[in-house]
């Protein structure tokens, strides 16, 4: 493979380089193309195909003298040959001989003195515009002429590896070549390859000063700032997007000692069955031109979107700059965070609406980033399966999940911050009986906690998870029966088995961490939840091997 991937590098194989064009040239590239259709009020609607994400076992790392060192090499972690992907990246060349291809230059990070520079190559119109609406822009024509990449993404949908002969494992696939500073995504048109591309680079590449984290963020009138860190579809963007306050992001962040900073400059938010009245920010991204419309429905002849219509996929998307946003902040960085909240959606209502956390405590969620999964049964239901990560990460965090824990406690204990866990799904009941809890419910609780208000009530400690639930909620913005899950259950003893159940699998997931983290760290976590100290499992003829 060649040294460099200058420019001129790929216009010797290509028939055209259309670089860093702006949106209104995209929109018309993207038409021209028969790429996507243009939406009532001028969202461009586009299809992903048959990939909604590739897989985590598609994802590889290349591994040669530089990444054996810079890696934290784990079962998680698919290592690719040097000679593998030196084969991969000539046969995408020669598929590419002769075809247009499409180029953003572009910053991540909105922190000036940590900012990444990078190169996103692109065989489509529509993804260049995914990458020009996710991440800053290069000012000035002087800037972009005399502009280096530190990084380069060559993104080919239309082209399929060949395991037999690539060494992958399917036809689609991600590899991050660390040494020689690129990335290649091939099979897949799902957009979110790109975005999750750059948040793994940015965990080898930024300093090391710098904490790089999955999650939400908003700032108050004072400057007060909060994370919100969960899964998908636990609301970490719509709890962010909070008209009181001013969002900063929704996805990805830096940490420094400076303070946070926004690693993107826009949102990739799930818009199936949004209503105007609950997440209306969004909502009006659906609308607006510049926005990109993932796989949502649309009508042929009104060109009118059905946001409620998931004949193609659940998950539907927009893809939107955050000057979208009317509450979104345009500084460059912010203070420390004061709050933390750790969302979860627990479909086995066990966990409370919300926790105060000792930081411990908010470290052990951190590690074990447990939410719910619902998966559809031959029957068609839909059943919830409890679902844990590492750090709220993918398999191609940087550093070992201690190493994110132990900087989240140091920081947390620095900056005195609050931590909170936060069950926007249901609680008390199990999902099938009872309506998951109102988004407008956990709003008001987040507010309380930010306000200071929340802490002035009266807490009880939960004999098993051992973190503090409050009896009321400030201005009684929330029925009291609700936050006690055991309160609220129909049947105490059934309960108890929910609770148990769960302990055990969070006690299960935690083993993955014995040979791995730190004793000191290990023997702190481990007592965080201890069954056998608060329930006589043999009264409920059970047993923990």
């Amino acid at each position: 493979m060649v040294d460099t991937l200058s420019l001129e590098y790929f216009e010797k194989n290509l028939s055209q380089i259309y670089r860093n064009l702006p949106t209104s040239l995209l929109y018309e590239k993207i038409v021209t193309n028969r790429e996507g259709q243009i939406a009532h009020l001028g969202p461009v609607v586009v299809r992903t195909g048959q990939y909604a994400e590739v897989a985590p076992e598609d994802k590889f790392i290349v591994k040669d003298a530089y990444s054996e060192e810079k890696v934290f090499w784990s079962d998680e972690k698919n290592a690719l040959s040097e000679s593998h992907f030196n084969t991969l990246f000539y046969r995408m060349m020669a598929y590419m001989h002769n075809k247009e291809a499409y180029v953003q230059d572009c910053l991540v990070g909105s922190d000036h003195e940590s900012q990444m520079p990078i190169r996103i190559i692109t065989e489509t119109a529509w993804h260049s515009l995914f990458v020009r609406n996710m991440f800053f822009q290069v000012d000035g024509p002087d800037s972009l002429k005399s502009f280096t990449p530190g990084f380069t993404i060559i993104h080919i949908p239309g082209f399929t590896a060949i395991p037999e002969v690539d060494g992958t494992r399917s036809s689609s696939f991600v590899i991050v070549n660390l040494s020689r500073k690129v990335v290649l995504i091939g099979g897949s048109s799902y957009a979110g390859e790109l975005r999750q591309a750059v948040f793994t680079l940015a965990t080898y590449l930024m300093p090391e000063s710098v904490f790089c984290m999955r999650c939400s963020a908003n700032v108050g009138p004072e400057g007060d700032v909060a994370l919100f860190l969960g899964r998908e579809e636990t609301g970490k963007t719509t709890l962010a997007m909070d008209p009181e306050r001013r969002l900063i992001g929704d996805h990805a962040h830096g940490w420094s000692d400076k303070g946070l900073f926004n690693l993107e400059r826009g949102g990739y938010a799930r818009v199936m069955n949004i209503a105007k009245e609950k997440q209306p920010f969004i909502y009006e991204c659906t609308r607006k031109f510049g926005s990109i419309l993932e796989n949502v429905s649309i009508e042929k002849t009104t060109r009118r979107v059905d946001l409620n219509n998931d004949s193609l996929t659940e998950n539907t998307r927009c893809v939107y700059p955050l000057s979208h946003i009317p509450i979104a902040s345009r500084e460059t960085i912010f203070t420390h965070p004061k709050n933390i909240f750790l969302l979860t959606c627990d479909a086995y209502g066990v966990l409370p609406p919300i926790a105060r956390l000792t930081p411990e405590q908010a470290v052990y969620a951190f590690l074990s980033a447990y939410t719910s999964k619902f998966n559809q049964t031959a029957a068609g239901d839909f059943e919830p399966q409890v679902m844990f990560s590492v750090a709220f990460g993918d398999t191609m965090i940087a550093l070992p999940a201690y190493a994110y824990a132990k900087r989240l406690m140091e920081n947390i204990m620095k900056y005195n911050i609050h931590c909170w866990l936060v069950n926007t799904g249901w609680s008390g009941e199990p999902s099938f009986k009872c309506d998951r809890i109102k988004i407008e419910y956990s709003r008001a609780l987040i507010r309380a906690a930010i306000s200071g208000e929340l802490a002035k009530v009266a807490f009880e400690t939960d004999p098993v998870f051992q973190f503090e639930i409050p009896k009321t909620c400030p201005g009684d913005a929330v029925p009291a029966q609700l936050l006690s899950p055991r309160e609220s259950a129909e049947d105490a003893g059934e309960y108890e088995l929910r609770a148990i159940r769960l302990v055990s699998e969070f006690m299960e997931n935690f083993k993955q961490y014995e040979d791995i983290v730190p004793k000191e760290m290990r023997d702190m976590l481990s007592q965080i939840i201890s069954i056998e100290d608060h329930l006589d499992l043999e009264d409920f003829g059970l047993s923990i091997g």
